[in-house]
């Protein structure tokens, strides 16, 4: 068999990976049965979900979140806990697309997402494995003068002290591979263990006075003065809905699916590694690198190498995920070539034309926010606060968000995944050239 698609597990199971081996505080909360009703329905149990739904109920409203799995089940419980700076394009990039004002509003959104995710960790003692610490790792030399030039842009022009510029040999020492030719060091940024940080913001939004139900799937919107949410098992109706899908719309609505694609990531942890960790990190922060099919990794608190690399675009996941990954790890670290692989999981996460998140306003009393395109940490979790703003009256800071381009993908919904795959295989060209 050349492949398999995403196993689903019972509805009472996460997916099998090394997060839910070590989640902290799983509860189970019922599915929803028969009908009920909220000032807001929320459809998804991620990151976007849980944190519309923690500030929604702190600032009054009722909600009820549905989630058809567990929360914490998709990209959330299973991506490479990095929290990034910024937006997921570089300010060059956004500034030339948008204009300097226009950037520079969406480089202090990002700032506020990132401290967001901080803050809650603190405010809700949600235990999560949090570190500082991000490097960024320049695997083309012929990148490193625009790399020169961002950071230049970073320190000049949005006052960003905490930026290290790193030669070859020290992004060696600090990555334990000789594979780059230089990158950069965050402080600010950061890395923690992904499951365990929705575990908390379910904790903290079901203590604001939020109602979670797990095993519970949306099967369809209706329209009307109060739009409904019917479900396998009653239906809810609310004043307001938030589409929290991201990767797992599931024909829910087309103009969303239009524009957010999901596709597949995998990542492997490797057995505890003693004292070899640091010699590969000793610093111990995240690392990812300048590919457009981007690696990425870290070490767990027990000193493990959490790894991330390669992407599939159609329904099907690798028949064999540990050694999929593997490939990509030895690469940077063939010293590792003799570690037992413990964990190897795939996950669906979602991206946009132009790699920045979708958010809008479909129309009265219909939201939707995904597409973050690698970046949901902080991205997701501060649209869940914006996404509260703007039904609560306060537009400005979601609007800003809204105004961002979103082109539908090429092909509609049923050929955008085959065009995807060959736009993609382009660039894992581009990246070994």
């Amino acid at each position: 068999m050349a492949g398999s698609s995403e196993v689903k597990p019972k509805a009472d199971a996460h997916a099998p990976s090394y997060y839910a081996a070590t989640a902290k505080g799983l509860e189970a909360h019922p599915p929803l049965s028969g009908d009920a009703s909220a000032d807001v329905c929320i459809i998804g149990g991620g990151y976007t979900g849980l944190s519309a739904a923690l500030h929604l109920a702190e600032r009054g409203r009722s909600v009820r979140l549905i989630e058809a799995n567990r929360l914490g089940w998709g990209a959330s419980g299973r991506n490479g806990g990095q929290l990034h700076s910024g937006q997921r394009r570089d300010q060059s990039t956004l500034e030339h697309w948008l204009g300097e004002a226009e950037a520079q509003r969406l480089f202090a959104l990002g700032e506020e997402a990132k401290a967001l995710v901080k803050s809650l960790i603190r405010q809700h003692s949600i235990d999560c494995d949090w570190r500082d610490g991000l490097i960024h790792a320049v695997h083309k030399p012929r990148y490193l003068a625009d790399i020169k030039t961002e950071i230049s842009l970073l320190r000049d022009r949005y006052q960003v002290s905490d930026i290290t510029e790193l030669s070859r040999d020290e992004i060696a020492a600090r990555l334990g591979t000789s594979v780059y030719f230089g990158g950069w060091r965050e402080q600010s940024a950061g890395h923690l263990h992904p499951l365990n940080y929705a575990l908390g913001l379910a904790r903290a939004a079901k203590q604001a006075g939020a109602i979670l139900h797990e095993g519970t799937r949306a099967i369809r919107l209706t329209q009307g003065a109060k739009p409904q949410v019917v479900t396998e098992s009653g239906t809810l109706t609310a004043q307001t809905v938030i589409l929290a899908c991201n990767g797992y719309l599931h024909g829910l609505d087309a103009d969303t699916e239009a524009r957010v694609m999901p596709l597949h990531n995998f990542v492997l942890a490797t057995e505890p590694l003693g004292e070899r960790a640091a010699k590969l990190i000793p610093g111990r922060e995240a690392a990812g690198d300048s590919r457009f099919v981007v690696y990425y990794w870290r070490l767990s608190a027990d000193n493990r190498l959490i790894f991330g690399g390669g992407e599939t675009y159609g329904p099907r996941f690798p028949s064999d995920i540990k050694g999929f990954v593997r490939n990509h790890m030895l690469k940077i670290y063939p010293q590792l070539s003799d570690i037992k692989i413990d964990y190897g999981w795939g996950g669906t996460l979602a991206v946009t034309m132009k790699r920045l998140p979708y958010m809008r306003r479909l129309r009265p009393g219909l939201y939707t926010s995904g597409g973050y395109s690698g970046q949901g940490v902080g991205t997701a979790t501060f649209a869940g606060k914006l996404l509260a703003e703007a039904i609560c009256g306060e537009q400005d800071r979601f609007d800003i968000f809204s105004r961002l381009p979103a082109p539908p993908f090429p092909g509609g919904r049923l050929l955008r995944h085959p065009t995807m795959a060959l736009a993609m295989m382009w660039y894992a060209l581009r990246d070994r050239l």
